[in-house]
């Protein structure tokens, strides 16, 4: 039975107490990273405290316990995203970033040359578009985009074409600029209806909703603990066992290998062959104890607390500042998660966040490392505010006075 209280949830959080320029904090970044409770970070006290060891490999009590905490992780992962492998199809990686990374250099480096292509859209976050140019640079592999229409959503009308020649589709399941959530589903039966594989980045859509990989039919999910209630310094890259079979190493050392000799080396099979040398064994509890977390709220409930914060700002912010305040993302609340990009008349986002900051708000200001969505439409930057489960409509509240100063503040 779901326990989703955002009172509770806000009183789980020790940095929503803080105060900042003698007001409490609004916290309104957790698209870049997320708060986390004191059930993450007291697990991964305990774990430091009472049971800290290097993992498989030492036979002594609090190695063996050690081993059990990493790997039951691992479990715990692959039961929240439905993973019909289990959790000998999740690895661990440090962030979203080194996930597609191993993508695109062991499956990518394995099954692509000069004249595959992949394709990604417009809207993606830099980390799932430089790796597919190295590879271009390094095989020949054509990169293609599927453009983004005026209304903030991905334009498919032309999808069959786009696909033709297609090994991959990796594509954002949303947007970390304009909030829009994609077609996933939709997408992954197009990719395979033309034999492609698809991954999905899965960084902002993992906290705003239920994540079903089965259900989704993908073959790669890449996502990072941190966008999630859990520590930084760990992600997840979640692939088909069929899949992962076929790819080699990443990195080499201790750990990934079966055998080492002096005319070469035997990897690891299974997960154990991307994880070369000490992993982040604290940040998988801490990770474990966000899935729990999470689990105890209900992903149904986040989502649709999120959709009623995201339909409560966006109306309160048509309405308000005469036009000069402009949300860069869809209007049309279906399919939209609480990521608000904004662009005030006349002021530079930086100055807009330096503002807010007085106010105590925070936002990310920046091109939120999608330099090609930005150009799309004609921005440098844009002022970001983004909510997570403890989000209430007291920080949107307090987000729209603060920008009701900035805007009369430079006239």
């Amino acid at each position: 039975m779901s326990s989703f209280n955002v009172r509770r949830i806000r009183a789980d959080i020790p940095l929503l107490q803080r105060e900042i320029n003698g007001r409490k904090i609004t916290y309104l970044d957790s698209g870049a990273s997320s708060l986390q409770p004191h059930a993450v970070i007291d697990a991964m006290s305990r774990y430091y405290e009472l049971r800290h060891a290097n993992v498989h490999r030492g036979v002594y009590q609090t190695a063996n316990e050690a081993t059990e905490a990493y790997e039951g992780s691992r479990a715990a992962v692959a039961l929240f995203l439905n993973a019909p492998g289990g959790a000998d199809e999740v690895v661990f990686t440090k962030n979203t970033t080194e996930s597609l990374n191993l993508i695109a250099k062991t499956w990518g480096a394995d099954h692509l040359a000069q004249g595959d292509v992949v394709l990604v859209s417009e809207m993606e976050h830099h980390a799932n578009i430089v790796p597919w140019f190295q590879l271009r640079e390094a095989t020949g592999v054509e990169v293609r985009f599927i453009p983004v229409g005026d209304d903030y959503r991905l334009d498919l009308t032309k999808l069959d074409e786009l696909l033709d020649g297609v090994k991959l589709l990796s594509v954002t399941a949303m947007s970390n600029v304009l909030g829009t959530k994609n077609p996933i589903a939709e997408l992954a039966e197009a990719a395979h209806r033309v034999g492609a594989l698809i991954a999905v980045d899965g960084a902002q859509s993992i906290v705003h909703g239920v994540t079903d990989v089965q259900e989704l039919d993908i073959d790669f999910l890449a996502f990072s603990g941190h966008k999630m209630l859990g520590p930084t310094g760990i992600g997840v890259l979640w692939t088909r066992e069929s899949v992962l079979d076929t790819m080699g190493p990443f990195m080499g050392g201790g750990g990934m290998i079966a055998d080492v000799r002096v005319d070469g080396f035997t990897p690891a099979k299974g997960v154990a062959r991307f994880e070369a040398g000490t992993p982040p064994i604290a940040e998988s509890v801490g990770l474990r104890a966000a899935v729990r977390y999470l689990t105890g709220l209900g992903m149904e409930n986040v989502a649709d607390h999120d959709h009623e914060l995201t339909v409560d700002a966006l109306t309160r912010l048509e309405s308000s500042f005469d036009g000069r305040v402009r949300v860069i993302g869809p209007s049309d609340t279906k399919d939209r998660g609480g990521v608000i990009s904004l662009d005030v008349e006349g002021v530079h986002p930086h100055d807009v966040a330096q503002v807010l900051d007085q106010f105590g708000v925070c936002v990310r200001p920046g091109h939120h490392c999608a330099k090609p969505l930005m150009k799309r439409f004609g921005l440098a930057a844009t002022a970001r505010a983004s909510f997570g489960p403890y989000s209430t409509t007291r920080d949107t509240d307090v987000l729209l006075e603060a920008l009701t100063s900035a805007v009369s503040m430079f006239g």
